[in-house]
C-alpha cells in the first residue's frame, strides 16, 4: 500500500472517480466516470500523465452500480493504480445531524448512515453500496465518508428549523442542505482568488440534474435552497423543487397515491421532464422548438431568479455570483437569462465572455462579479480526507 487516495462519487446515473497522490499538495493521477448507467453506459477518462483520454461503451443495455464499480476497478488495475490505494474517500449525500465532518466508515457508522436512507432515497443506498464494494475490494484501505450535508451544518438555527412543533426539530426534522462538497470546493476557489474573505457575500448556483443555490458569507454557508431532502428548492431534471405541502396531502388523501407512487412522482417524473413532457436534459430542451420545452426552461429560470432574491436578502446584498455543475458550466443561454433576472442586484453580463465560457464573465460596469467555476467534488473529498 502507498499513499494514493481513491475518491468515489456515486449518483443515480453515474459513478465518478479520481485518484490523487498526496505530495506537497494533491496531485491528480487519473479522473473519470461511468455515465448513463441506466441507459447505455460509457466509461470516460480524462487525459493525464497516467492515462490517455478514453471514451468507450460498456454495452448497449443498462447496468447497476456494482457493474459500474467493476469497470472502474478493472481500469485502475490495468494502470497499476489500484494496488497503490491506501485510502478511499466516499461522497455520501446525507450525514444527518451526527456527521458534520469527514468520518472513518466502520460498522457502527455505516449502520447510522443506513438509517438515513429514507431522507435521501435516490442517493444514500447507492453511496453505501459503493462503500461496501470498495471495502471488499480493498479490505486494508481506510474507508472515509465525506458528507454533502456537512458544509451547511454551521448555518444559523433560523436557517435550519421549520414551523413545526419544536420537538420535531429536536428529532431531526430540519433543513440539512445538500451539494455541500461542491460548495466547499467553490468556497476554496473563492478564497484562492480573493483571500480569506472569499469574495464577501456570494451566491453559488450548482445547476445540474440536481440543482440548488447556496448563500455564503466569507465562504461559509448561511442559507441554501435544499432543505430536509433533495426535493426542495429549485426545479430540477426530474425533481419538483419547492411545492405547497397541501399538494402532498391532496395527492395522498384525494388522489389516493401510495407513498411509493408519490415518491416516484416527485423524484422521477416531475421537474423539467414533467413540465416539458419531453426530457429532463437541459441541452435537449434548449435544442427543442416545442412550446412545452420553452415553458420548462422559463420556469427553471424563474425559480432561480426568485431564489437568488431570497438569498440576497439573507446576505444583505450580493458581491459575487458563481455558476457551477453541468448546466451552470455548459449552458451560456441559461447563465445569461439568470443574470438578466438578477440585474436589479447590479448583475451585468459580458455576452462575449459568457459565450466563450470564460471564468470571469461579468461586464466591466457590473456591481457583482460573475464567475464560472467547474465543479470538483472529488478534490473536495480528498481534501476532507487529508484533514481527517
Amino acid at each position: 500500500m502507498t499513499g494514493a487516495i481513491l475518491v468515489l462519487n456515486g449518483g443515480s446515473s453515474s459513478l465518478k472517480f479520481a485518484v490523487f497522490q498526496q505530495r506537497d499538495d494533491l496531485h491528480l493521477l487519473v479522473r473519470g466516470s461511468v455515465s448513463s448507467i441506466g441507459r447505455q453506459p460509457r466509461l470516460h477518462v480524462a487525459p493525464t500523465a497516467v492515462s490517455p483520454e478514453i471514451d468507450m461503451s460498456l454495452g448497449d443495455g443498462p447496468i447497476d452500480i456494482a457493474k459500474a464499480f467493476e469497470a472502474v476497478a478493472s481500469f485502475l488495475t490495468d494502470r497499476g493504480l489500484l494496488r497503490q490505494v491506501g485510502k478511499v474517500g466516499h461522497r455520501i449525500v446525507h450525514g444527518g445531524r451526527s456527521f458534520v465532518r469527514a468520518t472513518r466508515l466502520d460498522e457502527h457508522t455505516l449502520d447510522a448512515l443506513h438509517g438515513l436512507e429514507p431522507l435521501a432515497p435516490i442517493h444514500q443506498a447507492i453511496n453505501l453500496e459503493i462503500v461496501d464494494l470498495a471495502s471488499r475490494l480493498l479490505p486494508e484501505a481506510k474507508q472515509v465518508g465525506c458528507f454533502d450535508t456537512a458544509f451547511h451544518a454551521a448555518r444559523p438555527e433560523l436557517a435550519k428549523i421549520y414551523g413545526l412543533p419544536h420537538e420535531m426539530s429536536d428529532q431531526g426534522i430540519v433543513s440539512y442542505g445538500f451539494h455541500g462538497l461542491s460548495y466547499s470546493h467553490i468556497a476554496a476557489k473563492l478564497r484562492d482568488r480573493y483571500g480569506p474573505g472569499a469574495s464577501g457575500r456570494a451566491i453559488v448556483a450548482h445547476l445540474g440534474s440536481g440543482a440548488s443555490l447556496c448563500a455564503m458569507m466569507a465562504g461559509a454557508s448561511t442559507a441554501t435552497t435544499m432543505g430536509f431532502s433533495t426535493l426542495d428548492g429549485l426545479l430540477m431534471s426530474t425533481r419538483c423543487g419547492a411545492i405547497d405541502p397541501g399538494v402532498i396531502l391532496h395527492l395522498l388523501q384525494d388522489r389516493k397515491l401510495s407513498p411509493d407512487q408519490l415518491t416516484e412522482l416527485l423524484y422521477e417524473r416531475s421537474g423539467l421532464l414533467g413540465i416539458s413532457g419531453i426530457s429532463g436534459d437541459m441541452q435537449t430542451l434548449l435544442a427543442s422548438k416545442d412550446a412545452a420545452a420553452r415553458r420548462a426552461i422559463d420556469f427553471f429560470v424563474y425559480r432561480i431568479g426568485r431564489e437568488i432574491g431570497s438569498l440576497a436578502a439573507a446576505l444583505g446584498g450580493l458581491d459575487t455570483l458563481v455558476f457551477t455543475a453541468g448546466i451552470g458550466e455548459h449552458a451560456p443561454q441559461i447563465r445569461q437569462r439568470i443574470c438578466e433576472a438578477a440585474a436589479w442586484l447590479g448583475v451585468a453580463l459580458d455576452e462575449g465572455l459568457n459565450a466563450k465560457g470564460q471564468e470571469l464573465i461579468n461586464a466591466p460596469d457590473s456591481r457583482v462579479e460573475v464567475l464560472v467555476v467547474p465543479a470538483d467534488e472529488e478534490i473536495a473529498v480528498a481534501r476532507e480526507l487529508i484533514k481527517l
